[in-house]
């Protein structure tokens, strides 16, 4: 295993989330209308395999943090990759529904194992000071992915088994990268460490309303995640090569997502919620609204890719600083909400299509975004806090650093002990 910096750390943490988040988990949106049309697949069907690895990615991240302490951070993520590549090339090769639901469910698990065993690797790579930043990087990884994905659709119109299949060989080379760079750690406190403090109910609360503002937002982001392109094809008569340039605007808008939620984790993060969640919403109206322009659906796309991945990094973000001693909690419960939203909101909107249209769907949704952005008021804070949260937040940085010192020790012992 060779060290890595912390820059090397966050452009190879990019580089894995690309593959498991960007390829394996929202690319699919991209190919609904030529699999769609090749499977013979209803809109409420594609709904619900939509759906499937968001349930898989929630059931993952819940034991996620589990095996990294039992297999250790380079192992998980090594399952995680190569979940991800099996169930690349299983829907490479789908004959039907089943076979297809089968593959985005192995995606879904493999995105919901990779980020937890990032973020135990990252623990004792990384100092504690940059993980915000860091995380950041990795986060918008899922942008990169999203544009590596573009030219398949783009240059291979109907030809999405190959895309999957070239998909499934990047994943491999992931597995292959994480064997090399990431550390086999399993537990963060070595033995003699003090634990951290209990959370507090002032903890639990705040992080119970950041979860619920993260489930409403991948509610409300599953519409287009899902049938932006679909509708595109569908409604607005675009080719389905076409529906590449917004996945392309999508990917290239999410790149400064990163930069967003960093500057909104240390300014005013109820703000930027609400802009972000009122531009997500307006999104979905605007593509409803001019489908058959493609200029107006391209900006739709720039639109929510922006809005999507700043609010996923301010959610990341705010995790961590609302419990900075526990990371495989703090950061993992607001993704499963997120996750758990998508996975409620695909098969909703699948059905409204099927029941109206996609204007009246899309409109919906966009409708229940923006009366939650309303309430971003709400969205706990956790910069200039009363004194007693100040004093509660440095007791747990304290307890954090302590355990942070002690783990690094002990993975520069194992680095030694592997040399020859």
């Amino acid at each position: 295993m060779n060290q890595l910096s912390s820059t090397g750390f966050a452009l190879l943490g990019a580089a894995l989330v690309a593959i498991s988040f960007g390829l394996a988990r929202f690319a699919f949106g991209l190919f609904v209308p030529p699999i769609r049309a090749e499977l013979e697949l209803s809109a409420y069907a594609i709904g619900v395999i939509g759906a499937l690895p968001l349930v898989s990615f929630s059931l993952a991240m819940l034991v996620a943090p589990f095996l990294a302490d039992r297999l250790g951070a380079r192992n998980t993520a090594m399952l995680a990759g190569g979940l991800g590549a099996a169930g690349l090339g299983l829907i490479s090769q789908s004959a039907g529904g089943l076979s297809l639901g089968a593959g985005v469910f192995a995606c879904g698990v493999c995105t919901g194992l990779m980020m937890p065993a990032l973020t135990a690797a990252m623990q004792v790579t990384v100092k504690r000071s940059k993980h915000g930043r860091v995380s950041s990087v990795m986060n918008a990884g899922t942008s990169i992915g999203v544009i590596v994905a573009v030219p398949a659709i783009l240059f291979l119109t109907g030809g999405w088994r190959y895309a999957y299949s070239a998909f499934a060989v990047l994943a491999a080379l992931g597995v292959l990268a994480t064997w090399f760079f990431i550390p086999s750690v399993s537990r963060l406190m070595p033995v003699g460490a003090s634990p951290p403090p209990p959370v507090s109910a002032l903890q639990w609360w705040r992080l119970f309303r950041l979860s619920l503002f993260a489930f409403v937002m991948g509610f409300v982001s599953a519409a287009y995640w899902i049938f932006a392109p679909d509708l595109a094809v569908n409604v607005g008569a675009l080719p389905p090569g076409g529906t590449g340039w917004l996945w392309l605007a999508v990917g290239i808008a999410g790149l400064g997502g990163a930069v967003v939620s960093d500057l909104a984790d240390r300014n005013n993060p109820p703000i930027t919620h609400a802009l972000m969640l009122v531009m997500l919403s307006a999104s979905l109206a605007l593509l409803a609204a001019s489908p058959d322009q493609l200029v107006l659906s391209v900006f739709s796309a720039l639109v929510f890719g922006l809005a999507y991945m700043s609010l996923t990094g301010l959610y990341l973000l705010t995790g961590i600083r609302l419990l900075p001693g526990r990371l495989s909690m703090g950061p993992v419960l607001p993704f499963i909400a997120c996750a758990l939203g998508q996975a409620a909101g695909s098969p909703v909107v699948g059905l409204l299509v099927e029941q109206f249209d996609y204007a009246d769907a899309f409109s919906i949704f966009c409708v229940i975004g923006i009366l939650v952005a309303m309430l971003s008021p709400l969205y706990p804070r956790y910069i200039d806090q009363g004194a007693d949260e100040e004093e509660e937040d440095a007791g747990l940085q304290a307890a954090y650093d302590s355990q942070l010192q002690m783990a690094n020790k002990a993975a520069v012992s194992e680095v030694a002990d592997q040399q020859p």
